[in-house]
């Protein structure tokens, strides 16, 4: 008798976590996905490539309890600079926000929200690079994080370096959802 009592606790105690499990943060797009290759569009326009360097649509649902804001990175793990490489850095989305356009990510921000700021990429101007991995190198990953943060703002601007804001989503995260593409040319 006593078994089949831990054996039911047990039981309830699986089944209640089960119901009572929180949704987990996802990242969705219309433009890119884990299973294909980054597409032209996505392709930096200079330094040897010939894109049309437009930052993909991103949506994203189930933010966590706490999320004050949410924050957006493009990133390549492989770049050959010891460091890997930004893309793309956006913060202070408001969390009533959950998606963005295609081509948000150009330099005039017409298409974000009049909060966020983009913070300076890896080419050097503040707004979205696309790929551009080096000719002959295996492709490439990459990265296409939305953060959910616990504060409503972050101390950015569009001078602040990809090592800057990542410092900052790191001390301020609560969730996070990753699209992953490759690109190699």
């Amino acid at each position: 008798m006593k078994r089949a009592i831990v054996l039911t606790a047990v039981t309830l105690v699986c089944v209640s976590s089960a119901v009572f499990a929180a949704p987990v943060l996802t990242l969705s797009s219309a433009d890119i996905d884990s299973q294909h290759p980054l597409t032209a569009k996505q392709v930096f326009n200079g330094f040897g490539c010939s894109g049309k360097n437009i930052s993909p649509q991103l949506s994203w649902s189930h933010a966590p309890a706490g999320t004050k804001s949410f924050a957006i990175t493009a990133y390549d793990p492989n770049a050959p600079t010891g460091s890997g490489w930004w893309h793309w850095t956006v913060v202070n989305i408001p969390a009533n926000i959950h998606a963005i356009a295609a081509g948000a990510g150009d330099k005039s921000q017409s298409k974000l929200p009049p909060s966020a700021v983009q913070g300076r990429n890896d080419f050097g101007y503040a707004g979205f690079g696309g790929a551009c991995p080096p000719a002959g190198d295996k492709p490439h990953p990459y990265q296409f994080t939305v953060w959910a943060l616990k504060t409503d703002k972050l101390p950015i601007d569009r001078h602040s370096s990809g090592a800057m804001v990542g410092f900052m989503l790191h001390s301020n995260v609560i969730a996070k959802a990753e699209i992953t593409a490759n690109y190699g040319r």
